[in-house]
């Protein structure tokens, strides 16, 4: 892999000015709320970058898949995932991505990646348990890759990850042939729901119209959410299907939350890890900071209340597998759906 060639004389080794904040307005409203905006602002500033180290940079280059957050026309958040041989995502400097693989068939992806498009990454080795954010614009677009600048790269700690090891059992360019594609609607199937209640894992994608540094930005980043199998409940309200999702302790920079202070909705992927299915939803989504609601579940500091708009499920959407999850007692054992 070729050096970082970001560095250069003047620029801070964090590329943060003291003028400039790495939080946006609602992460730093979030982290005023709960009592931690003094301290997150100088270990941000040490931890996100708009450059990736080489460590971040070696991660995603050698993982057999990527998610995605991106935006429709609507500006509605949408998860994905791309799946390649490792090397299908190349780092040629520290301020560049390719990703040589296109969405697959029925994924929103494909209408949302177009040359502009700002897009949260997601590098997540589940075997492993290590994970590293980058959030950028799409600044080239081929036939088979597209190339993001890096604006945003920092790294998540192991938690609430559930251990298991992808395996291959076709072609990833397969991922882009014809395949049953099932349309949910606000109020979600049974199969679609019974996905989500035994569910020990899914991805969430959130954006930020929002300023930074002075300059105005929209940005979307996209984060793993983790907990014992059944930790979202799904209930129906008014013809709906409602997930409340608890937020559990973590780095408290709260990208996600902040991002929803400002734009209060996000697109959710559930991943059948034993057939390859895709559940992909967007909707509208309501924090619940605190009452009886959130004591009902254990270990939960506040809620998120997504409410679903429409979705896809994707037969067979990636051609992996995983092997089944290796849980960690100590690190899962306080966490609990509610009754």
């Amino acid at each position: 892999m070729p050096p970082d060639t970001f560095s250069a004389p003047g620029v801070p080794p964090t590329g943060w000015s003291l003028e400039q904040s790495p939080f946006h307005e609602g992460e730093r409203a979030v982290q005023e709320r709960v009592g931690v905006r003094e301290r997150l602002e100088q270990t941000g500033r040490r931890v996100i970058r708009p450059f990736m180290p080489d460590q971040h940079r070696e991660l995603f280059c050698k993982l057999p898949f990527l998610l995605v957050g991106s935006l429709d026309d609507e500006r509605r958040p949408w998860a994905s995932i791309l799946v390649g041989q490792p090397g299908f995502v190349s780092s040629p400097d520290a301020r560049t991505l390719v990703v040589s693989a296109r969405p697959g068939f029925g994924d929103a992806l494909g209408r949302n990646l177009v040359p502009g498009a700002p897009l949260g990454l997601l590098g997540i080795q589940l075997e492993t348990r290590r994970r590293n954010r980058m959030n950028g614009t799409v600044v080239e677009l081929d036939e088979d890759r597209f190339t993001v600048r890096v604006e945003q790269s920092f790294g998540n700690c192991p938690k609430y990850i559930q251990a298991r090891e992808p395996v291959f059992v076709d072609e990833p360019t397969r991922a882009t042939e014809p395949r049953p594609v099932r349309q949910e609607g606000s109020l979600l199937s049974g199969a679609s729901a019974g996905l989500i209640e035994h569910a020990d894992t899914f991805f969430i994608a959130t954006a930020s119209p929002a300023a930074r540094g002075g300059e105005p930005v929209e940005g979307v980043d996209i984060s793993h959410r983790g907990g014992k199998p059944g930790f979202v409940r799904v209930t129906e309200e008014a013809g709906r299907t409602v997930l409340t999702v608890p937020d559990f302790s973590g780095n408290r920079h709260f990208n996600t939350l902040g991002n929803l202070v400002l734009h209060p909705r996000a697109g959710l992927l559930f991943v059948d890890f034993t057939s390859g299915g895709l559940l992909s939803l967007t909707g509208e989504t309501e924090i619940v900071w605190d009452g009886p609601e959130v004591e009902a579940f254990l270990g939960a500091e506040r809620l998120v209340r997504f409410r679903v708009t429409e979705g896809t499920w994707i037969d067979n959407g990636v051609p992996l597998r995983w092997s089944a999850p290796r849980h960690r007692p100590h690190e899962l054992g306080h966490l609990s759906s509610a009754p």
